[in-house]
């Protein structure tokens, strides 16, 4: 590292309000990271709601922010900066977010460092492992899902990515349909803990195709004329059919995401990078089956398998901070004009990503 920085981070792009201070020494060090979720306020809707995430984010940044440098030990005039996820989000929740910052900027003169929330979660390895680049990250959340060759602090390549719902959806989405609580991932995972994933046959969509694309909202499709052809048959579901459909379809997306990995690992290693690293980040990436199975696809190809702590791979703020160091370091400091953005595709070089989702079209 060049010189000591200490950063305040920001994050609202989707329906946590997260603040995080991070200081970049020999070690990087998380000196606090505070998240306030919003599951109860959008329980009973069935999925998030984004104009009542943007209403808590508004009411609840400014105790955010007050915790993170409380537990940090630190105030607001001891940071280097202050970054901000400026996109791609829920507008409302990610303009709360950046209205904040500017506010904090213009009372302080701190620099305002807007960052990508899917660098936040690219560069996290480099936060917790201190990954050297390039490496190759699977980025698979509730909102996106693409493989990323990390290049530098604002250096992507996308290889591929999902042309439809992201799997975070897609799990929700079979949460929403046998009945079980948001959010759906780790519900899905509980249920199918308990059940047989030979019992369905659900598709492994594009499989059959080349290339690292993917795709899952047939998977949807397909879960929904079972649960549908059940119902029909005895009058409902019973509590094993739930479990087997969930460990039918969590095995499916499992095999898709593996071998979509070991065909962008194979594109990647022919860079002969001297550190072949597979990293993986996003909500998805805490599906305990779907990282052993990356692992798995990992050691097949002779990579390391980076991935990091749970907390760190669901939505905070302490990733946007160590994406703010890292983009100071090499001079990407914003302004006043800094904007919220729905969409932010990391690759500008690509063409962008069929679909829409949670978080807007494809990046």
């Amino acid at each position: 590292m060049s010189r000591t920085l200490t950063l305040l981070g920001i994050e609202s792009s989707c329906d946590d309000t997260a603040a995080a201070v991070v200081r970049a020494t020999g070690d990087p060090k998380i000196l606090s990271s505070v998240v306030i979720g919003q599951t109860a306020l959008h329980g009973s809707y069935g999925g998030v709601v984004p104009e009542i995430a943007a209403r808590a984010h508004a009411e609840k940044l400014d105790d955010c922010v007050s915790e993170a440098l409380d537990r940090a030990g630190l105030a607001l005039g001891q940071m280097d900066g202050i970054a901000v996820t400026a996109g791609p989000g829920l507008i409302g929740g990610v303009l709360s977010g950046v209205m904040c910052a500017k506010g904090l900027a213009a009372a302080t003169g701190l620099p305002l460092v807007g960052v990508n929330h899917l660098a936040g979660h690219a560069l996290t390895p480099r936060l917790t492992d201190d990954l050297p680049y390039p490496y190759l990250m699977l980025l698979v959340s509730g909102g996106h899902c693409q493989f990323l060759i990390v290049e530098g602090a604002d250096r992507f390549r996308r290889l591929g990515g999902t042309i439809d719902d992201a799997p975070g959806e897609a799990f929700d989405k079979t949460a929403r349909l046998l009945g079980l609580p948001q959010p759906g991932g780790p519900s899905v995972q509980a249920a199918a803990a308990e059940g047989d994933p030979g019992r369905f046959r659900f598709p492994r969509p594009l499989l059959d195709r080349p290339g690292s694309d993917m795709s899952f909202s047939g998977l949807k499709t397909a879960l929904l004329r079972e649960r549908d052809a059940l119902v029909a048959a005895q009058g409902g579901l019973y509590e094993r059919d739930r479990a087997d459909m969930c460990a039918g379809f969590q095995r499916a997306v499992t095999e898709v995401l593996a071998e979509k990995t070991r065909r962008a690992l194979a594109e990647y290693l022919c860079l002969a990078p001297r550190h072949p690293a597979l990293a993986v980040a996003g909500g998805v990436a805490a599906n305990s089956s779907i990282r052993a199975a990356l692992d798995a696809v990992a050691q097949w190809a002779g990579a390391a398998f980076v991935a990091p702590p749970l907390a760190l791979c669901t939505d905070n703020a302490a990733m946007i901070a160590w994406a703010g160091i890292e983009r100071m370091q090499i001079g990407l400091v914003d302004d006043m004009t800094l904007a919220a953005r729905p969409r932010w595709p990391l690759d500008n070089g690509s063409a962008p990503m069929l679909g829409g989702g949670k978080r807007g079209a494809k990046a």
